[in-house]
């Protein structure tokens, strides 16, 4: 039974992993026996991510490239093509935040975080599944929305447009791909401890809030996503397609 949950002889590219959230889910699919890919744009940020996974033994590279950018994803791909690498896993997790009230709400912010954090999705699990259907051995295609897939917050419209388009992306994907056995499916993170959301941490007021919403009564902790992500990287969700689960500590759950 638990070998529904291995990843051995699996390859799996993380987006925007070179630390908080995205890092979490590189190392737990490592320790299911995943070889892992990085993705991140600062160099001293990749080579502390790739020394921390390589001193665990972990066959781990990386590569520096815009998730934004089609031809830069492209060009990481090709590589791989080239060098026989078969990426069997993908998390789309690369994103940002940017808080205005819309009526300031430049277009130049809004487009910059639709294009991170949703347009990204698209472009890295097509360039990805176009190889996964040329194999005819399938794949995994995780992306990564938010609570504000389902609800909407003052201050962050762009942020909670891209996450809610990241819940119908998956479902689109899934209904184009799964004929060809590629499972995509979504995680929605709650309020997670991580270098996003430190501002809010040290908010008092908002940290109390938090606190007092959720029926867990706490931030929930970046560990507590891996669990989610082995299950929808691994055989164990082989007839699980088009779903959003949310790791939330009960958030959606309640009013």
């Amino acid at each position: 039974m638990n070998n529904l949950f291995t990843l051995s002889g699996k390859t799996a590219l993380i987006t925007g992993s070179t630390r908080g959230l995205g890092f979490a889910y590189a190392a737990g699919l490592a320790e299911a026996g995943a070889r892992i890919i990085l993705n991140g744009t600062r160099q001293a940020h990749m080579d502390k991510a790739l020394s921390q996974l390589q001193a665990k033994g972990v066959e781990a590279r990386g590569f520096l490239f815009d998730v934004a950018q089609e031809e830069q994803i492209e060009q990481v791909f090709n590589q791989l093509d080239a060098e026989g690498v078969h990426v069997d896993i993908v998390i789309n997790n690369a994103g940002i935040q940017f808080r205005k009230p819309m009526l300031e709400l430049a277009l130049s912010d809004w487009q910059r975080v639709i294009d991170t954090n949703l347009t990204s999705a698209f472009l890295v699990g097509r360039a990805a599944a176009r190889r996964m259907v040329a194999r005819h051995r399938g794949g995994k295609i995780i992306n990564i929305g938010s609570l504000t897939s389902e609800a909407a917050r003052a201050t962050v419209a762009p942020y909670t447009a891209a996450k809610g388009g990241i819940k119908l992306l998956t479902k689109s994907m899934a209904a184009e791909w799964a004929q060809y056995n590629i499972q995509t499916n979504g995680i929605g993170p709650g309020y997670i401890l991580t270098d996003m959301n430190e501002a809010l941490v040290n908010d008092q007021a908002f940290n109390a809030w938090v606190c007092s919403s959720n029926p867990s009564g706490r931030w929930g902790r970046p560990e507590e996503l891996i669990g989610t992500a082995i299950y929808l990287a691994s055989d164990a969700s082989a007839y699980v397609n088009g779903q959003m689960i949310y790791v939330d500590g009960g958030w959606l759950a309640t009013l």
